[in-house]
């Protein structure tokens, strides 16, 4: 068996030689990663694999993408494909395609040379390794059409680096079993649903209820002890081999938006949920009590109430939250109720601090950053704070045929300048982002001046005196466009929440963690708001971020990770958890403190 000690040995031709086929026709690729020998991990030789195609030249790249076949083409019709492209066509069924298929794809195939100068490139085996169907397959195909060319030739090699992903644990006989799990009981979760037509899982409905239920099965397959609490949280302890332990805790929300993602907030609870049934199998207790909570809610769907779980872990659940509304006019109070729960127990929930090592979060990373830079994992240095507005602007509906364009008191046009001043200002700093993501002319006409216009405002950054600052400045600068537009402003705050920086000794742990699975560590901040910025009212806290694919896009059913990337994460946070506070006396939690 082809092992990678093996493979840091042998010369380079037989280096080689070892790794025909891997990227196809392309032999030059592996020839030069020899140099890099040699490599800790797998994880190490793919990146340094990648690494030789991001410094080839344009047209060493261009001649990488256009070595592969198309898809149901000429060639694979032929029977003249490499045994490694056969096999992959053949576990999606394109050796089965229908004629309409086969004319299909053939047509994209032309459309698509013709737009890009190179074949569409797809790693058919997928997410899993096992196969896509084909109707997936032909509907990428159509979306990424719409690609710019920059854009595609960036998707193309990533596609071609997944290709060699799977063909290289083909050639090594690895199986990134544990990600796999995790992907099958994603792909579960996805399918239990408020609706038929889309992954909607909101706060208390019977879907909601049902993924919890599932979600406290697994945990007691893998060795937990579990309970449901009186906010819905799924809980899951694995005891510390000393009774009287304190408590690591990781986890993250199992709710989700409205169409949304299979992976968001899900990961993050059911990675740790396998790795204990990794530990419970070999019989390994950690000197710690280990608890992985699956928040009930994180996204306020049903509510507008975000962070229920784990503020009511933290001790911050607010009372009056009880009293919300959904819109078919049911309480919260009611559904909790309805759900068997009991609502004046939700102060119990709360952990005594004491007791608490710390909070690790394991999330996708919602975002292109890891994506761009062909990592799998990040360690996130910070969770950006948020300010969020409504700005309404008076101006004077007019006659759009007789009123000047210098006399005109425009509320459209200032709002178009101050969108403009939010993507100028917000252009700098790298964690600074700025959005309009809510434009409106209410009772706007084709042949109106528009009187008024209402536009939202959010502005996030991990540094809460970057964010600050660039808040003051657009603040300002909406001031002075309307006072010289003539047009009257409005202002309402709707949220201030500060940045989160994660804990310098939890990053510095996950740091080495990622490093011994032969990946560098790279720091990023969140975007995103998480259950771990609750949890920080509460403990130290930190997170490890996982590369999503389809550009970073999440909040989407197009939201998509691999089940290599998962492994990896896997084994990160095995790591991470086997090696916290090694060497060091754990006291005990103190006498009637909460867990």
């Amino acid at each position: 068996m082809l092992t990678i000690q093996a493979l840091n040995e042998v010369d380079a031709a037989a280096f080689t030689g070892a790794l025909t086929g891997i990227y196809e026709h392309s032999p030059w690729i592996a020839a030069r990663a020899a140099a890099a020998r040699p490599f800790a991990t797998l994880a190490a030789l793919k990146l340094a694999l990648q690494a030789v195609v991001d410094g080839a030249s344009d047209e060493e790249r261009l001649s990488l993408l256009r070595a592969h076949p198309e898809l149901a083409g000429r060639a694979a019709i032929a029977g003249e494909l490499t045994a490694e492209s056969t096999g992959e066509q053949a576990s999606s069924g394109l050796d089965r395609c229908t004629p309409d298929e086969y004319a299909q794809l053939h047509a994209l195939n032309a459309q698509y040379n013709e737009r890009f100068g190179f074949p569409f490139i797809l790693a058919v085996k997928g997410t899993t390794g096992r196969g896509l169907a084909r109707q997936d397959i032909i509907d990428t195909f159509v979306r990424r059409l719409d690609n710019t060319r920059d854009d595609e030739l960036r998707e193309a090699l990533r596609q071609v680096h997944r290709i060699a992903e799977i063909r290289l644990n083909a050639r090594l006989e690895v199986e990134p079993s544990l990600g796999a799990t995790v992907m099958d009981w994603c792909e579960t979760l996805g399918g239990i649903s408020d609706t038929d037509t889309d992954l909607t899982c909101a706060y208390m409905t019977p879907a909601h209820r049902r993924t919890a239920a599932t979600i406290a099965d697994w945990m007691r397959d893998a060795g937990m002890t579990v309970h449901i609490d009186a906010v819905g949280n799924v809980v899951g302890r694995y005891a510390a081999a000393v009774p009287g332990a304190r408590t690591l805790v990781t986890g993250s929300h199992y709710d989700t938006v409205r169409n949304g993602g299979k992976y968001d907030g899900r990961l993050g609870i059911l990675l740790p949920v396998a790795l204990v049934g990794q530990l419970n199998a070999r019989g390994e207790r950690l000197p710690y009590d280990l608890e992985v909570i699956a928040f009930a809610e994180e996204e306020g769907v049903r509510f507008r109430s975000t962070f229920l779980g784990s503020s009511a872990v933290a001790g911050g659940f607010d009372p009056a939250l009880l009293d919300a509304v959904d819109a078919d006019g049911i309480l919260l109070r009611d559904a909790l109720l309805a759900a068997g729960h009991d609502p004046a127990a939700i102060p119990t929930i709360a952990r005594d601090p004491a007791s608490v090592l710390g909070f690790v979060e394991v999330h996708i990373e919602q975002g292109p950053v890891l994506l761009e830079r062909g990592l799998p994992l990040g360690v996130v240095s910070a969770i950006a704070g948020s300010s969020r507005y409504v700005v309404e602007l008076k101006g004077v509906a007019s006659h759009a045929g007789t009123t000047p364009m210098g006399m005109r008191r425009d509320a459209a046009a200032a709002a178009a300048e101050i969108v403009l001043l939010v993507e100028s200002r917000c252009s700098g700093p790298a964690s600074l982002v700025g959005t309009v993501g809510q434009l409106d002319v209410p009772a706007g006409s084709v042949n109106v001046v528009p009187g008024a216009c209402r536009l939202s405002l959010d502005i996030r950054a991990a540094d809460d005196a970057i964010r600050l600052a660039a808040v003051d400045d657009i603040l300002a600068g909406v001031e002075q466009i309307c006072a010289r537009r003539g047009v009257q402003e409005k202002l309402y705050k709707l949220l201030e929440i500060d940045a989160v920086p994660c804990a310098p000794h939890l990053m510095a742990q996950l740091g080495h963690a990622v490093e011994r699975a032969g990946l560098p560590r790279v720091d990023l901040p969140s975007g995103a708001g998480h259950d771990a910025m609750r949890m920080a009212r509460l403990t130290d806290v930190a997170m490890l971020f996982v590369r999503c694919g389809n550009g970073g896009i999440s909040h989407n059913p197009l939201e998509t990770m691999t089940a290599d990337d998962a492994d990896l994460a896997g084994t990160v946070l095995l790591n991470f958890l086997l090696d916290f506070l090694r060497g060091i006396t754990l006291p005990a939690a103190p006498a009637g403190s909460g867990s």
